[in-house]
């Protein structure tokens, strides 16, 4: 680096690695990543759900259309993966809520949290199964 017509070296040792199979990621930081891709598959989902509500209201003959479709087994794992992705971003947007008001700062008490999370979205995960089957 130079410096009006100084050199000047700057020596500052930054870690380097470039081994992306040797980066572990925190629960809480897994947790938060997973909500923004819940939030995403929720976002695009409202345009498929909108669209088989439009359809399903259209006729007596679209509602049968509409039932159809959501009789398919791939379409009720796609409802279940929908249902599951809702819930886990209400029940991890109510944490990072209540993160933003104080608490579970710390580490241990965030990976708390986010086990508690988990736990909560794995009971409404299988609500969430025997609403689709």
């Amino acid at each position: 680096m130079e410096l009006s017509g100084q050199t000047v070296k700057v020596n500052k040792p930054r870690p380097v690695n470039l081994d992306l199979q040797t980066i572990r990621f925190p629960l809480t930081a897994i947790a938060s990543i997973l909500h923004r891709v819940s939030g995403v598959i929720t976002f695009v989902s409202v345009a498929i759900l909108l669209w088989l509500l439009g359809l399903s209201l259209s006729s007596p003959e679209g509602f049968a259309s509409a039932a159809n479709i959501v009789d398919s087994f791939f379409v009720k794992i796609v409802l279940w993966g929908v249902l599951t992705a809702l819930f886990y971003h209400i029940v991890l947007g109510v944490r990072h809520l209540m993160m933003d008001m104080g608490y579970f700062e710390e580490m241990d008490s965030g990976i708390a949290s986010t086990k508690v999370s988990f736990a909560i979205v794995a009971v409404l995960a299988i609500f969430a199964g025997g609403l689709v089957w």
